[in-house]
């Protein structure tokens, strides 16, 4: 299955229908799509920094669910209202003060499911600082918007 969207395309959609996350201070990039997946990235900012040091757990889930989302839509097109159903994060180790970059791969996409994995780990480390799996739903008509009923 081909990618259906673009590095281009999905940040001008994410621009447009998500600009309370994808904005130019979130720190979010979008660096490769390919068949099934992507790579994306966070820049580090210090307020994502909790006691002890390290990145907090809530920026890596966002950051897998971000991922989750762009393979998704590179997958199957600009559907605005596929949604998280599942997210099972396992934190590995304590991640750098850096940037986190995250890999996602769909596992199977389905006409109403996907599900995928994604590996975050610290700019140029090998070892991955946590593992998630997670599925969205997709809506049945494509796009999520409901039809008037007459």
């Amino acid at each position: 299955m081909p990618v259906v969207m673009t590095v281009k395309e999905l940040e001008r959609f994410l621009l447009a229908e998500f600009p309370q996350v994808f904005h130019p201070d979130s720190g979010l990039a979008i660096e490769a799509v390919w068949e099934r997946g992507c790579r994306v990235r966070q820049a580090f900012q210090q307020f994502s920094v909790r006691p002890g040091g390290t990145i907090s757990g809530p920026t890596m889930m966002a950051l897998a669910d971000f991922a989750m989302y762009v393979a998704v839509l590179a997958a199957i097109g600009p559907v605005p209202l596929a949604v998280t159903i599942n997210l099972n994060i396992n934190f590995l180790r304590k991640p750098a003060p850096a940037d986190l970059v995250a890999e996602a791969r769909l596992l199977k996409l389905g006409k109403r499911l996907a599900t995928g994995e994604v590996t975050i780990c610290s700019d140029g480390a090998m070892e991955p600082v946590a593992h998630v799996t997670s599925t969205y739903s997709i809506p049945p008509d494509g796009n999520g918007i409901m039809e008037p009923q007459e």
